[in-house]
């Protein structure tokens, strides 16, 4: 089956979800970015500037989450392909509304790795929440998605 941008790749002619094969693709070099944020109360950005919260390094902890989440992205995500991630770039900052989160992650395989950014911020900024929930119950997660993708057929697309 030839697939196309007119129609949507993970639903077979019947009309069932499939995994696409990609076995056929070349393997290419392939980056995704994301972005999020977690918006804060100003008494937790706060905390968060001068390292006081109780659970510990917030940032640093979300940092590990994230990389992980980008790792088990297939287990997560029933039909995403497990693919050999050969890096993960997550950057967490304070800023004045809370965490400012971007992710770009790198592979040579078949398909892209736009889940696995995506998995990286969203798992990064549950973190977060985690880490703050007791101070700031109205924490929340906003701004996710796709920033720039590249590599295989379809090239470079940024938003």
């Amino acid at each position: 089956m030839t697939e196309s941008r007119d129609h949507l790749t993970h639903i077979d002619a019947s009309g069932n979800a499939h995994m696409v094969d990609v076995a056929d693709r070349d393997v290419t070099v392939r980056t995704a970015s994301a972005t999020g944020r977690v918006l804060l109360s100003p008494k937790v950005v706060a905390m968060l500037r001068d390292n006081s919260v109780p659970k510990g390094d917030v940032l640093a902890t979300a940092r590990i989450a994230g990389i992980m989440g980008a790792k088990r992205t297939p287990d997560l995500i029933p039909l995403c392909h497990p693919i050999a991630i050969h890096g993960v770039n997550l950057e967490l900052a304070t800023e004045d509304f809370g965490v400012q989160i971007n992710v770009s992650v790198k592979t040579a395989d078949r398909t892209g790795v736009e889940m696995e950014a995506l998995t990286a911020v969203t798992v990064a900024a549950l973190t977060v929440i985690d880490m703050v929930k007791a101070i700031d119950p109205g924490a929340q997660i906003t701004d996710v998605g796709v920033t720039e993708k590249d590599g295989g057929r379809n090239g470079l697309w940024t938003r």
